[in-house]
């Protein structure tokens, strides 16, 4: 039977709502260092490593914060906690436009790893998996990823716009008070895009009424039971070791506007339009892995992605910018765009493959993503030591044989996962 209009309007609204706000709110500490990355080194005056140091920070209050906000999220309404999140994250942008210095940036982005996490992230996680249903968890996922890459895209795409009109045609004669006015203009830009997410989310997400009354959830002493309840499956420590990997991949993109520029020769512009056209990608990347994902299952879709972004790293570590060479690289590039995208896509897809009790997906995606998002803490501070110990083509040929290694990893885990999940098929289930 076919849903009537309104509701797949609501439907519609409301995962349009979820998109917007689920990229809006880590567009001001990640977009800007992705997308503009040698533009915020030369601003702040920072080297990779301190950059690496200042998001170990983020990492730390959000790994906390994971753990905490599952919680919460099984407790209270995804409208109120998503729209004082993305409130408070919209402040931090505020403190960011007046460039702080290092210790000011360290305080931000540990800031930020509180207000982005905490009474978001998996609130958001429930909202979604609640909307694909028993059927359809890739496509829900998929969808919200691409949609997320979507947005991440267009607005990339209009703040380089914006860098473009306020920096000089010559790139090269910027002076440094230009390059500062132009990422605060772009940081200016970001703030009001994530203060319009939290409206979005106040007025289209069900209001607390429509929620079930707070003396049907679980308390605060039965969620923390819960943790124990999770934490039993061996599923979901494989799935956080799978989300350690993948988001590698993910992070491994941040850097790709520096490679850019210190390899392929390109100026801060240019590579900002690099990035922020191939961040387009995750649309095709996201949605389809989430279809295929649910012809085939998570878990086969996320082994083969990680066998061919073991290859793919590995091939532009040996790679040599040169004419004949070009073709190459930015054929791995590309892949490495589009599998990196698939498997963040799809990470999550495995809860319903895993049996994942539906009372206690909150407090399952907290337990997954206190470890899952621990490069948060320590990939950005390897990474910028790696690139810093040699400058240059050498640099970030480590850099792609340190992520073909994770690749290699996931790939075992990966494999764990499905004999697990084939085991628990023929036995009774846990919880």
């Amino acid at each position: 039977m076919t849903p009537p209009v309104s509701s797949q309007r609501s439907r519609f609204l409301i995962i349009f709502a979820l998109v917007f706000a689920a990229e809006a709110n880590f567009s001001l500490a990640f977009h800007l260092p992705r997308f503009f990355r040698p533009t915020v080194l030369e601003v702040f005056q920072f080297t990779n490593t301190q950059l690496g140091d200042v998001f170990a920070v983020y990492g730390v209050a959000a790994m906390i914060s994971y753990f905490l906000g599952g919680v919460i999220a099984d407790r209270y309404s995804a409208r109120t906690l998503m729209s004082t999140s993305l409130i408070a994250t919209a402040i931090g942008g505020l403190v960011m436009s007046r460039i702080p210095d290092a210790m000011g940036m360290t305080l931000l982005y540990g800031y930020w790893g509180a207000t982005t996490i905490l009474l978001f992230w998996a609130a958001m996680i429930r909202a979604t998996r609640d909307l694909g249903g028993e059927q359809s968890q890739g496509q829900a996922f998929g969808i919200l990823d691409g949609g997320r890459g979507l947005m991440a895209a267009g607005s990339a795409s209009v703040a380089v716009l914006l860098l473009t009109w306020l920096l000089p045609t010559d790139v090269a004669l910027t002076t440094d008070a230009q390059r500062t006015v132009g990422l605060q203009t772009v940081i200016y830009f970001y703030s009001a895009i994530t203060l319009l997410a939290a409206l979005l989310v106040w007025f289209i997400i069900p209001t607390p009424d429509s929620a079930a009354p707070l003396a049907e959830k679980p308390s605060f002493v039965q969620s923390f039971s819960g943790v124990f309840e999770v934490a039993r499956k061996p599923q979901v420590w494989a799935q956080a070791g799978i989300v350690v990997c993948a988001y590698c991949a993910y992070k491994g993109l941040d850097n790709y506007s520096l490679y850019a520029v210190e390899v392929l020769g390109f100026n801060e512009l240019e590579a900002a339009r690099l990035t922020s056209n191939a961040a387009y990608l995750r649309i095709i990347g996201a949605i389809a892995a989430g279809f295929i994902a649910d012809r085939f299952s998570a878990a086969k879709v996320i082994f083969f992605s990680f066998f061919l972004l073991v290859l793919s790293y590995w091939g532009l570590a040996r790679a040599l910018p040169g004419e004949s060479s070009m073709i190459v690289i930015y054929g791995n590039l590309i892949v490495t765009f589009l599998f990196a995208y698939g498997l963040r896509g799809i990470y999550f897809a495995l809860l319903e493959e895993s049996n994942t009790p539906k009372h206690l997906t909150g407090t399952t995606v907290g337990l997954v993503s206190v470890l899952g998002f621990t490069p948060d803490i320590f990939f950005y501070p390897i990474a910028g030591r790696i690139l810093d110990s040699a400058p240059g083509v050498v640099g970030h040929q480590y850099y792609f044989m340190a992520l073909a290694g994770a690749m290699f990893l996931g790939l075992l885990i990966t494999l764990t996962l499905l004999i697990l999940n084939r085991s628990e098929r023929t036995r009774p289930q846990d919880i």
